[in-house]
This record gives C-alpha cells, sequence and structure tokens, in this order.
C-alpha cells in the first residue's frame, strides 16, 4: 500500500485548490529547473540542480536520463540513492490531485537502482536497494530490495533470492 497523506477538499476538483496547496512562485521556479535539467546531459549538473534549487536528496554517482520529469510541485519529496540510474523519460511524482481530495507522499529510490525508461513511480512508494525496475512499468506499489518488477500493473518478475539464483547460474 502507498504512504500517502489525503487532504480533502470542497467544491471543485482539487487541482483547481493547486495553488492553496503550493506557492506559484514555487511551482515556476522548479518548473525552470527541471526543463534545464532534463535537457542537460551533464549528469553532475543535473544532481546539483535537484540537490541545490530543489531541496532533493540525491545520492552520490546517480545518474537521471535525459527527459526524466521529477514532481514539479513537491520535488523535495523525493529521495535517491547512491549509484542508482533513473531512465530516459522516467517520470516521479510525490503528489496527485483527485476530484475530492489530493494526496502526497514521500518517494524514496534506494542504492544501485536500476529503473527503465518510460517509467512511472506514483506518490507514497519506496524502491529498496538494489531493485531493477524494467522499462515501461507503473510502480503503483513498494519495490522489495533487489527485487525484478515491471509491467501494468507492475508485479514482482524476480525476487532477490531468484535473481542471485539467476546470476549464479549465468556466471558458471
Amino acid at each position: 500500500m502507498r504512504k500517502t497523506t489525503r487532504y480533502p477538499v470542497e467544491g471543485a476538483n482539487s487541482l483547481w485548490h493547486v495553488y492553496k496547496t503550493v506557492p506559484f512562485w514555487k511551482v515556476v521556479k522548479n518548473f525552470i529547473v527541471i526543463q534545464l535539467a532534463r535537457y542537460t546531459p551533464l549528469l553532475g549538473m543535473k544532481n546539483w540542480l535537484y540537490r541545490t534549487f530543489l531541496r532533493m536528496k540525491v545520492g552520490d554517482q546517480t545518474s537521471f536520463a535525459l527527459m526524466v520529469m521529477l514532481d514539479v510541485m513537491f520535488p523535495e519529496k523525493i529521495s535517491v540513492g547512491q549509484n542508482t540510474v533513473i531512465g530516459y523519460n522516467t517520470t516521479i511524482l510525490a503528489h496527485e490531485y483527485l476530484i475530492k481530495e489530493y494526496r502526497l507522499g514521500d518517494v524514496i529510490i534506494g542504492d544501485e537502482v536500476m529503473i527503465g525508461a518510460n517509467s512511472t513511480i506514483l506518490p507514497g512508494i519506496k524502491i529498496g536497494d538494489g531493485a531493477i525496475v524494467s522499462a515501461g512499468t507503473l510502480v503503483h506499489k513498494d519495490v522489495p530490495a533487489g527485487a525484478f518488477v515491471g509491467g501494468n500493473p507492475m508485479r514482482i518478475i524476480y525476487t532477490k533470492e531468484e535473481m542471485e539464483e539467476r546470476n549464479k547460474k549465468e556466471t558458471t
């Protein structure tokens, strides 16, 4: 189950209440920083932009591929460990605006995680150390450490133990 906090709204859908939930100028600044980072091929610069201007926790040697789209409203709720790869055009969300409520949740991505291209990570998700997320996956629940997951809806393809056994067979 995703770990999100729910905030009910009355009247119009929650997106109409957006600037009651997050300051307009914060969104403008975040949008500009994220767009700059999406197009720069300099990995160190991306990490510096994310840490400095978005207040994200980003581990050393972490790589965000081109076109990665971070949550424009609450990027500070995203944490990425060391030596992790976030694939091309991946979207990482820390919020969701619904009809009668909006939800916020931290996204925690561990160390040495591989996230394939065109994946979407929903709010309130934890991806454990050493996990692999196949390309095009909708990550709608937590991913155990060392697991290989994929699909829409996401499912576990191999557990950590099955991956270790598979790797042993490949090296012998």
